[in-house]
């Protein structure tokens, strides 16, 4: 069974909308506003290059990246591994043409087929509406947190407010950084 893995910018309450500055949220940006960059504190970003052998994103974080990373230097590693996307109202005219094969995906039972298919690590990034609906579905194997020391209030979070049963992590690496960064990766108990 292939792994999936979350990867997340995080505010210290939980919002992850709008990290890299998406339109229409009042924070948007908010990882890189007042917050001193250090690249030691990001090196969890290339080693999930490395490690992946595909990705996964929900509609509204392809929409964002596919017309941006494709071209980006920082995210060379990504260009032609293979992309899911899952979406129920994407087309394959939707899907831009110089970012790698991508699959449109249905549901969380093609999800959850695509993990039983032999290969390595699936990545996912953003995608906060898929995070909550796979956690609450529990498909995710991983999660890759690097926690922003801001509290950002209103905002979507990684997590559903569901009534559900109790699901234990294991913290198997973490480290603070001198700008306020953590760095927490935890493996979902099964």
């Amino acid at each position: 069974m292939r792994t999936l893995i979350s990867t997340a910018f995080v505010s210290l309450d939980g919002v992850v909308e709008a990290p890299g500055g998406e339109a229409g949220y009042r924070n948007a940006g908010w990882t890189f506003k007042d917050v001193e960059f250090l690249p030691e504190a990001f090196e969890i970003k290339g080693r999930e290059q490395q490690e992946a052998t595909a990705m996964l994103l929900g509609r509204v974080s392809y929409e964002a990246f596919s017309p941006v990373w494709p071209g980006m230097e920082d995210f060379a590693e990504y260009k032609d591994m293979p992309k899911y996307v899952v979406s129920t109202t994407l087309g394959d005219a939707d899907l831009v043409s110089d970012w790698g094969k991508t699959t449109i995906l249905r549901s969380l039972d093609e999800v959850a087929a695509l993990k039983e298919t032999e290969g390595g690590p699936i990545i996912m990034h953003g995608s906060a509406t898929l995070n909550r609906a796979l956690s609450d579905a529990g498909l995710i194997d991983r999660y890759h947190l690097l926690v922003f020391p801001v509290l950002l209030g209103a905002g979507k979070r990684l997590f559903s407010g569901t009534d559900k049963d109790r699901q234990k992590l294991k913290l198997v690496e973490h480290e603070a950084y001198a700008n306020g960064l953590q760095k927490n990766v935890f493996d979902v108990v099964r």
